[in-house]
């Protein structure tokens, strides 16, 4: 059975971290948007499950899931989304059904290509503005100031998918050539016209990521009202990677490995 259901296994970081993204006043998501996962071990994965709340959640809101079987739904040209309900059903509670989240194929692809310990996805306002928007692809391409940098690293763009079967072999794809051309998974994905993604060694850094990106996009609203955004130049920012210093800022404000 590739999912079950199993609340002992679900961290008190995971679950906190869940409860502080889903804070109405944050504004990443409302009612059962978004979802939160952390990696057990080499093969497994905590995710919230469909259809529950982040603001109201429980060590009961939550599927394990298996990752190996999941990838090779993800890795199949020919995988139908009846296949990926069925993987992610894990049984039924007191008469309802549970599943893992259907995004949940973000969280596995994430893991492909890293061991990272939490991956959090939601959906804020300010944000999806920009990604609903006709500068979607290229709004986050180049910082604007320097924490940003700091924290959020290189993005990564994606596309606009179905929730599912497209936007998991999507994601997975991306996921790959930007790992191929940076050497490392990204902290912020930006999904197309639906939501970001934050990727982390810790849930502090996963929420620091989530925030930032909320203040990114508000910084770069009120540029476009003011009459434009001013990005910093590729070369003013060209060595920051390069410098120890920024490297251990980033891991630990990011979660990410100095």
């Amino acid at each position: 059975m590739t999912a079950r259901i199993a609340p002992e296994l679900v961290g008190a970081e995971l679950l906190d971290l869940t409860l502080r993204l889903g804070l109405p006043e944050r504004d990443l998501v409302i009612l059962a948007e978004g979802n939160t996962s952390e990696l057990l071990d080499d093969n497994t994965i905590v995710v919230k499950a469909s259809g529950s709340s982040m603001s109201e959640a429980t060590a009961a809101d939550f599927v394990v899931v298996e990752i190996a079987p999941l990838l090779a739904v993800l890795r199949d040209p020919d995988a139908q989304q009846e296949a990926l309900t069925a993987a992610l059903d894990a049984g039924e509670v007191d008469g309802k059904r549970i599943r893992a989240s259907i995004e949940t194929l973000i969280h596995v692809a994430v893991r492909a290509f890293a061991p990272a310990r939490y991956v959090a996805h939601t959906h804020p306002t300010s944000v999806v503005s920009l990604l609903a928007s006709v500068q979607a692809e290229t709004a986050f391409t180049d910082a604007v100031y320097s924490d940003e940098l700091m924290v959020l690293g290189r993005t990564m763009f994606v596309p606009y998918a179905q929730p599912g079967i497209e936007l998991g072999q999507v994601f997975l794809e991306r996921l790959g050539a930007h790992v191929a051309e940076f050497g490392e998974v990204p902290s912020l994905v930006l999904l197309g016209n639906h939501g970001i993604v934050a990727i982390s060694d810790s849930a502090a850094g996963a929420e620091a990521i989530s925030l930032m990106a909320v203040k990114s996009a508000r910084v770069r609203l009120g540029a476009l009202q003011a009459g434009g955004i001013a990005p910093l130049s590729a070369e003013v920012t060209a060595h920051y990677f390069d410098r120890p210093d920024f490297r251990e800022r980033r891991a630990a404000l990011a979660g990410k490995r100095a």
